[in-house]
């Protein structure tokens, strides 16, 4: 351990404690604010809504905690993860790939970028598919511009040697993916075709490299991953980064993308050093041996990546992820596809979290511990649309209606909530910083986050209940403002919150009883409301050019 610190630089060893003060100022607030709850004596409704406040704050708590222990593994294993995947030995052989992506009635000029980029990757022994789902018998379509749209899509495909692949219509993504896996093996589905544009060589491909639609790979993407997979014929799948190319031009777009880096930068790595690694759905390379002994892609999720990684995982396959930017694609441009794509991520990871925690009930030992407390946690994760709801509405009852939620004596803030909050927030900041990104940045991402409240609500609540909803594409039709009425969850809370602020200061005014407690409730309801009224400044697409 000694010998750990001291090959640390002083900047990562200065982040190293820093995370560590912080992991034990949250288990302190935890602790203390625990002790207050139990031993308080109030009615049972300010009991229920203070219990509840007190599970949101442990709710947002653990997943720091989670946080931070990245944190600590990346630190601990730095150089050992750089080792391992930044650069790859070189390779002596190319064994056959498939280039893949799945589309459902996408631009033809979005089409055009991703297999143009297809046809410039550098892998020599490389095969490209597009996998074409659009339903073209669909009732209420022009039949003419249907047609149109398949022969130029055919066009597009043949004039850079991209095979097309088309089959009966059922599911969506996973469907298409294990139809067309399927056909890799010899036992096409009825009603499936495979139109050649070019050679395809009678040895079947190794590894699947799958896309987005949008995501235009650089040239040099798949030799590296590919030799990795070679030094290790356990890995099922090597995860990279998406980053969006409209990252510096609009604000929708820009504060995803710090959400992404959040994610990205800290949290695989983290993952993958424990080899607890989850797929994303795109940018990522796929052992088709490791897909074909977990029964192919699951079928039963929107979030088929996700719910694939841990069929992965229960049957002792590995994962890794490779912080290397190769691939870029546009990232949603107003809210209306920010909300659709984080409410289809939201529904099924949450819905997958009743399998998770079932089959670690069932069977413990199928995984280590600490894989099954990373897919717990990202089970959970969008939860929080709930905990922060509870956090929003206790000072406003606090304010408006004298409900207390919070039972601590004012000293409690000065010595436990303090040191937590400013060594949390800045160990958060300060990742993000050190990796180049600006302070303002990682704000308007959290801004976006907490904004998205009630589309988390809604998803996390239909996917523990079971209800499995459909794909949906994230548009990529420029930026459209929602009206105003499609906001109102975000405006009535950030409305209420002034309100109660305004109402509090005038009880401080009257009252001068408990101006402590008043004064800490109305910060936050001020602060509440600055967050939600953040929503308009994403949702004018007149102004989507990124401030700053």
């Amino acid at each position: 351990m000694a010998d750990l610190f001291r090959d640390l630089p002083s900047r990562s060893l200065f982040f190293l404690f820093l995370a560590g003060f912080a992991l034990v100022s949250v288990f302190s607030y935890l602790f203390a604010r625990t002790a207050f709850f139990l031993l308080a004596d109030y009615l049972w409704y300010e009991k229920a809504l203070a219990l509840a406040l007190l599970l949101a704050e442990g709710f947002i708590l653990v997943h720091g905690v989670g946080y931070f222990l990245n944190l600590l593994h990346l630190l601990g294993e730095k150089k050992l993860l750089d080792r391992r995947t930044m650069l790859p030995p070189p390779l002596a052989e190319f064994p056959p790939i498939a280039v893949v992506v799945p589309s459902y009635k996408e631009p033809l000029s979005v089409l055009e970028n991703t297999l143009t980029c297809f046809y410039n990757l550098t892998y020599p022994n490389k095969r490209l598919y597009l996998l074409d789902d659009t339903r073209y018998d669909l009732p209420g379509q022009d039949p003419q511009q249907m047609a149109a749209y398949r022969r130029q899509v055919d066009e597009l495909a043949a004039s850079l040697g991209v095979h097309v692949f088309r089959r009966r219509w059922r599911g969506a993504k996973a469907g298409i993916l294990n139809d067309f896996l399927d056909y890799l093996a010899g036992t096409p589905p009825e009603g499936s075709t495979l139109d050649l544009h070019g050679p395809r060589p009678a040895e079947t491909e190794k590894y699947l490299l799958v896309f987005d639609a949008d995501m235009n790979p650089l040239p040099g993407f798949a030799e590296p991953l590919v030799s990795m997979m070679e030094q290790n014929p356990r890995l099922a799948f090597i995860q990279t980064p998406q980053y969006y190319s409209n990252f510096e031009t609009n604000r929708v777009a820009h504060a995803a993308g710090m959400q992404q880096a959040v994610f990205y930068e800290y949290i695989c790595e983290g993952k993958s050093l424990k080899d607890a690694m989850f797929c994303c759905g795109t940018n990522v390379i796929f052992r088709r041996e490791a897909l074909m002994d977990v029964g192919k892609f699951d079928e039963h999720s929107v979030t088929e990546d996700f719910a694939t990684s841990l069929r992965f995982h229960q049957h002792g396959w590995s994962s890794a992820y490779r912080n290397f930017v190769s691939a870029f694609g546009m990232g949603p441009e107003d809210l209306g596809g920010f909300f659709k794509q984080q409410f289809r991520w939201a529904l099924g990871t949450t819905g997958l979290f009743r399998r998770i925690l079932a089959e670690w009930w069932a069977n413990p030992r199928q995984m280590t511990t600490y894989k099954w407390w990373e897919y717990l946690l990202s089970g959970t994760h969008y939860f929080i649309g709930w905990a922060l709801f509870v956090m929003f509405l206790c000072p406003i009852l606090y304010l408006l209606f004298e409900v207390p939620s919070y039972f601590a004596w004012p000293g409690f803030y000065f010595l436990f909530f303090t040191p937590y909050i400013i060594l949390s927030m800045t160990t958060f900041f300060w990742t993000l910083t050190h990796r180049k990104y600006r302070l303002g940045e990682a704000i308007r991402g959290q801004l976006l986050l907490a904004a998205s409240f009630p589309v988390y609500m809604k998803a996390s609540l239909q996917g523990f209940l079971g209800i499995r909803g459909t794909f949906q594409v994230t548009p990529k039709a420029g930026g459209v403002a929602l009206p105003l009425s499609g906001l109102w969850p975000q405006l009535t809370m950030a409305t209420l919150s002034f309100v109660a602020a305004v109402w509090g200061a005038n009880r401080l005014w009257f009252e001068r009883e408990e101006w402590a407690a008043i004064l800490a409730n109305m910060f936050w309801c001020l602060y509440h409301s600055f967050i939600l009224y953040s929503v308009l400044y994403f949702n004018d697409p007149a102004s989507m050019k990124v401030d700053g």
